[in-house]
C-alpha cells in the first residue's frame, strides 16, 4: 500500500475515469449537480452539496465543487481508502499527484504551439504550464476541507480532519479583535499564489485585434465588453429587453449578486450591434442578442466565443483571454482623471475598493516607454548660486 501511494504520490499514474458530475434537470430541484460513481450517486457528496444549494451558493460553485470531490474520490479508490477512512497522508498523496500530474485541459494538439513555461513575446504573459496550477490546489484543499467539517456537524467521517489548517488561522478565528496587521502562516499543504498584477491590452494592441475579427458580431461583443467590463458570462446573457440604446446601457444578471444590474457601454459598442442586427436580423425581447451565424440560430456559448477569440490570437500571434478585456476596461477607467475610484468601482462592481486600486498600478508597457526616455534624456547638471568659488564649492561638495 505504502508503494502504491508514493506512485500516485509522484504522479505516474492517471487516475481512474470512474465516475461523472450529472446535472440535475430541473436546476431548481433540491441540487444543480451530482456526483455519480457506477451509475449510483454518491449520498455523502450529495448531501454536502445540498448543503451548498440551501446557502444560496451559485450553481457553477457547486458545479466547482462536486468535480474537486469527484477527483478526491477518485485517488481514495486509487489507493483504496474509504472516504470515511482518509488521514493527512491521504492528502498529501492527493496534492502530490496534482503537483506533478499532466492536466488534460492543457494539452496541445498543434506541435507548433508556444511552449509552457514560456512568454509570449508580443502580450508578455506566460504560457500556462501543463500541470495543475496552485490555486487549482489550494481550491481542492478548501473544498475537502469544508467536506469533512460539514460531515463533522453530524457525527459522520474521521474524528480528524484530514485536511491540516494552519494554528495561527485556528486561534485567530477564536480572538475577538485581532489586529490585522497579525501574520497569517499559510496552512500546511497549501501552496504559495504569487501576486499577479491585472494584465491589460495596449491600446495598439487593441485595435489590432479588432481589426482581425470577421465580423461585427464579434466587433460588438469585444466593444460591449471593453467599455462596460462585463464579463463574458454576463454579456452572453443580455436579451433584447436588456439593451438600452437610449440611455446607452444594458443590464446584465451580475456574478456577484446575481441581480439584474445596468452598466454603461460605449456608442461605438452600439454601432456595432446595430451593424450586427443589420446583418441578420433583430432579436426578439426575451431572445438572446447573440447568436451563432452558420445555420439555425442558436445562442451563442462560451466555448464558441473563446473560439473566436483563439482564432484572433492564432493570427496575431497573440495570448489574450477574455478576462484581458475586462481588466483593459478598469485600466482605462482608472486612468481617466475625470472618473473618481468610486466610480470606477461601481462600474466594475468589484465588492472592495482595494480590487480596484490594483488597477492604478503603471502598466508594464508604459513604463518600458517612460524608462526608455529617463535613459535618453541628459542628466541635469548641478548649479549653484554665484558668489561661492569653484574652489570652495569643490571642498564643501567633493566636486
Amino acid at each position: 500500500m505504502d508503494e502504491l501511494k508514493r506512485v500516485v504520490r509522484e504522479g505516474r499514474v492517471e487516475l481512474s475515469k470512474v465516475g461523472a458530475v450529472e446535472r440535475i434537470e430541473p436546476p431548481s430541484g433540491p441540487i444543480p449537480y451530482m456526483v455519480q460513481i457506477g451509475g449510483l450517486e454518491v449520498i455523502a457528496i450529495s448531501e454536502y452539496l445540498r448543503s451548498l444549494t440551501l446557502s444560496d451558493v451559485r450553481p457553477l460553485t457547486v458545479r466547482s465543487y462536486a468535480h474537486d470531490l469527484l477527483r478526491w474520490w477518485r485517488v481514495l479508490a486509487m489507493i483504496e481508502v474509504p472516504w470515511d477512512r482518509a488521514t493527512r497522508e491521504d492528502v498529501e498523496v492527493m496534492v502530490g499527484w496534482l503537483r506533478t500530474a499532466d492536466n488534460p485541459q492543457r494539452h496541445r494538439t498543434i506541435t507548433s504551439a508556444a511552449q509552457s513555461g514560456s512568454v509570449n513575446v508580443k502580450t508578455g504573459k506566460p504560457v500556462l504550464g501543463t500541470g495543475y496550477s496552485p490555486s487549482t490546489i489550494n481550491h481542492a484543499l478548501t473544498v475537502i476541507y469544508c467536506f469533512y467539517e460539514y460531515q463533522h456537524t453530524f457525527g459522520r467521517g474521521p474524528v480528524v480532519n484530514p485536511v491540516p489548517s494552519s494554528r495561527n488561522r485556528r486561534r485567530l478565528g477564536q480572538t475577538r479583535n485581532t489586529p490585522t496587521q497579525h501574520h497569517q502562516r499559510r496552512s500546511p499543504l497549501r501552496q504559495r499564489q504569487p501576486q499577479k498584477a491585472p494584465r491589460s491590452i495596449p491600446d495598439t494592441s487593441w485595435d489590432q485585434l479588432v481589426a482581425v475579427l470577421k465580423h461585427d458580431r464579434d466587433r460588438a461583443i469585444f466593444e460591449f465588453a471593453v467599455s462596460s467590463g462585463a464579463r463574458a458570462s454576463e454579456l452572453l446573457g443580455v436579451c433584447g429587453r436588456h439593451v438600452d440604446w437610449g440611455d446607452s446601457r444594458v443590464w446584465i444578471i451580475s456574478k456577484g449578486s446575481t441581480a439584474l444590474s445596468p452598466v454603461p457601454v460605449s456608442p461605438l459598442a452600439l454601432r456595432y450591434l446595430a451593424a450586427y442586427f443589420a446583418q441578420t436580423r433583430e432579436v426578439g425581447m426575451d431572445e438572446q442578442v447573440w447568436g451563432t451565424l452558420r445555420g439555425r440560430r442558436r445562442p451563442l456559448t462560451y466555448w464558441a466565443l473563446r473560439r473566436t477569440l483563439q482564432r484572433a490570437n492564432d493570427e496575431l500571434g497573440t495570448n489574450w483571454s477574455f478576462h484581458d478585456i475586462r481588466h483593459t476596461a478598469a485600466t482605462r477607467m482608472a486612468g481617466d482623471p475625470e472618473l473618481s475610484l468610486v466610480e470606477v468601482q461601481t462600474v466594475m462592481r468589484h465588492r472592495h475598493l482595494t480590487t480596484t486600486e490594483l488597477y492604478l498600478l503603471p502598466r508594464i508597457e508604459d513604463l518600458i516607454d517612460k524608462m526608455q526616455e529617463h535613459y535618453t534624456r541628459p542628466r541635469p547638471m548641478k548649479t549653484f548660486v554665484t558668489g561661492y568659488a569653484a574652489d570652495d564649492i569643490a571642498v564643501v561638495f567633493g566636486e
